[in-house]
């Protein structure tokens, strides 16, 4: 990687600490959680899942070992899922890790999460339906006085952020802790690496890569249910409204370490482009490629590719260029000069560790809300989206204050009210159909 391919002006690393987490963060980490424990009574962990597929199933099992690895008394109360045919399968994978959900406590439809959050002695809350229900979800779990793990991304356009943000606030008014699925914020490679980074390992950062290049299509359950609706569902990834388009749903978790490298600010403009290049009849309306420019406010450019299509080349990685040497956040450093660095420290699941580090937040009442930094992150890949869709360049105040919604409007006040039935027939946005920007500015010459 050649560090003298771009003029970009260098961000300071005096700014990077300032507005960076990370120090918060590895100090969390870093304590001795028998420790805490020795001087506290052991709280009970009384958890639901709310969105029972693979990921859901998954961040249960995950929190159940967080609790066993740290010595908590913890066990899942409640389950809820839109379909009652995802129950089974969870019950049993939990099963099998010593938690018998009762059948009573197992609850399906649109208001099945609210069932579940208010049962009695619920206080941890997990969130792994699909992204276009997490502001509604969230903000019920938090308004229940819940502490949360939802996973990424948060939203699927401006209107639904705006809401993540208004819940995170209020999370942070009732002390509340929530920790987001970008699994790399957990993981101590990361940590240690961008901590380098950012004490000037490799001088001022002038240009960052990131990359969700899968060889392989996006899945495709063929067609189930017997409304668009329930149809648009079991395929969730198809739609907009309901994953957000690849850049968001899967290529967050870059984007994500790409403002965590800035110090956690996040781009202020982005223009690109994208196709739906292999998806051919499959019902569905999102896009399997995109390639995307976000700037940030001091010039540095963050390059971003991402898609789901086969082809030879595939990556999923981050890297960081400075004016003296490149990184891998994920645990290398190679200077110009000098020898290099790789992590070889303490290793654990990062999947786990997410758990963990909420748990342990919890207990110590250590302040820890990612509901800002995640929605950030977000709305980046979101207006890295809108970019690519509308063949403008995107700001990032117009994306924030944007009111275009992508789901139906009862979605952004209360989906518990939402119901089968009729629903509107898609297709394929396409630039000529996708006007929300108005006079769109020339993209700038770099």
């Amino acid at each position: 990687m050649n560090t003298n391919e771009t003029n970009i002006t260098p961000v300071s690393r005096r700014r990077f600490l300032k507005n960076s987490g990370l120090a918060t963060a590895s100090a969390v980490a870093a304590m001795s959680f028998p420790n805490i424990l020795h001087a506290q009574t052991k709280p009970e962990f009384k958890a639901v899942i709310v969105g029972l597929g693979g990921r859901g199933t998954g961040a249960g099992g995950n929190f159940l070992e967080a609790a066993k690895t740290l010595g908590v008394n913890a066990t899942i109360v409640g389950l809820a899922d839109l379909f009652p045919g995802q129950i089974g399968g969870c019950r049993q994978t939990l099963s099998k890790l010593g938690v018998e959900v009762p059948t009573a406590n197992c609850f399906s439809g649109f208001d099945a999460y609210l069932k579940a959050i208010h049962l009695p002695g619920v206080n941890y809350v997990i969130l792994a339906t699909p992204p276009g229900f997490r502001p509604a979800h969230f903000t019920a779990a938090i308004a229940a006085g819940k502490h949360v793990f939802t996973e990424k991304p948060v939203a699927v356009d401006g209107p639904g952020a705006r809401i993540m943000y208004a819940a995170g606030e209020e999370a942070k008014k009732k002390g509340l802790k929530v920790v987001a699925g970008t699994q790399r914020r957990h993981h101590y490679a990361y940590q240690e690496t961008i901590k380098k980074i950012q004490d000037g390992a490799i001088g001022d950062v002038t240009a960052l890569r990131v990359y969700w290049v899968n060889g392989n299509p996006i899945w495709h359950r063929g067609v189930q249910g017997d409304t668009d609706l329930e149809r648009q569902i079991h395929n969730w990834y198809h739609y907009i409204w309901l994953c957000a388009d690849h850049i968001v749903e899967q290529h967050v978790h870059n984007i994500d370490v790409g403002n965590w490298v800035m110090g956690n600010q996040h781009p202020i403009r982005a223009w690109g482009m994208g196709a739906r290049q292999q998806l051919g009849d499959k019902p569905g309306e999102i896009w399997d490629n995109f390639a995307v420019e976000f700037e940030y406010e001091n010039g540095v450019r963050m390059h971003s590719y991402c898609g789901q299509i086969k082809r030879e080349f595939s990556a999923v990685r981050e890297a960081v260029v400075g004016c003296s040497g490149w990184a891998d956040p994920a645990g290398s450093i190679r200077p110009n000069t000098g020898k290099a660095w790789r992590y070889e420290g303490k290793r654990t699941p990062e999947y786990m560790q997410e758990h963990a580090d909420l748990i342990q937040a919890i207990i110590s009442d250590t302040e820890l809300n990612e509901t800002e930094r995640v929605t950030d992150s977000t709305l980046t890949a979101i207006m890295g989206r809108e970019a690519a869709y509308s063949g403008a360049v995107v700001e990032w105040a117009d994306m924030k204050a944007s009111t275009f919604a992508y789901g139906p409007e009862i979605l952004y006040k209360d989906a518990s009210k939402m119901e089968f039935g009729p629903f509107r027939t898609l297709k394929p946005p396409m630039p000529s159909e996708h006007d929300i920007f108005s006079n769109p500015p020339q993209v700038p010459v770099v």
